[in-house]
């Protein structure tokens, strides 16, 4: 049996909790947050408290709050057991005043009110020695059949590559529905599109994917939407894109 803590209530922490609920191999003895009104949505299910002075004692406490606020909650930690944080983009050394520290990051997306199935999301760990690898290892593949134990620096490469793949493109989306709600267009006509550009990678590469006017030098459309576009700063994200996919592709001249 292991037992955990989870220090936070946002996204991240309400998604480790519903994993964790029900797995018989794993305690969630406790739940900290920093006021009532943020453990509101969790009470029902779990031991929850304010109390950041008297921690239950536990094998893993999790910190799973804002990347900013890492290195400020576990200063206020004075515990035994293995300390982790979630973050992609912070080094473990944030830990550095806990002999047993860790990481334990779960690559993917997390949105309010949006619970997930962790069984495909990669969880990436790394901790201080051998017996905290061993620890986070197992707890990782009690919810998650996708486990990998990633350094510090390597970490930081990949939250890179995955701004670009999911933050960036998420506002893609935004764009597209701006565009499609200026001329009284339904946006969901685009999920089909969507959803076959995001399943193709799978089976060939990005590159091999690529397609649409900038791919072909196609530059009668390029130079047509750009003149249908009346944001300044579409325009300016569309010319940027379009050159960087002509470039990609041999395509010399720019828009």
């Amino acid at each position: 049996m292991i037992s955990i803590v989870i220090l936070g209530t946002g996204n991240v922490a309400q998604n480790l909790a519903e994993s964790f609920h029900g797995i018989p191999e794993i305690d969630l003895v406790g739940i900290i947050g920093r006021t009532d009104a943020s453990l509101q949505t969790l009470e029902d299910k779990h031991r929850v408290s304010t109390d950041w002075t008297n921690l239950p004692q536990a094998d893993v406490y999790i910190i799973a709050v804002k990347d900013d606020a890492i290195g400020e909650v576990s200063n206020k930690l004075n515990v035994n057991g293995l300390v982790v944080h979630t973050s992609g983009s912070v080094a473990l050394d944030v830990l550095s005043n806990h002999t047993k520290r860790g990481v334990f990051y779960p690559l993917q997306t997390f949105t309010a009110g949006k619970i997930l199935d962790f069984k495909s999301i990669p969880l990436c760990l790394e901790a201080n020695d051998d017996e905290n690898k061993q620890l986070l290892g197992t707890l990782a593949e009690k919810i998650s059949a996708n486990v990998h134990f990633i350094d510090s620096e390597k970490r930081k490469i990949l939250h890179l590559a995955a701004v670009f793949v999911n933050n960036f493109t998420n506002y893609m989306y935004t764009i597209g529905s701006e565009i499609c709600g200026e001329h009284q267009l339904n946006f969901s006509m685009l999920y089909p599109l969507i959803e076959e550009t995001a399943a193709k990678i799978e089976s060939m590469s990005p590159q091999e994917a690529q397609t649409g006017p900038a791919k072909r030098n196609d530059l009668k459309t390029l130079h047509a939407h750009l003149r249908l576009l009346q944001n300044e700063k579409h325009k300016t994200i569309y010319t940027l894109l379009s050159n960087a996919i002509k470039a990609a592709n041999e395509h010399e001249e720019k828009l």
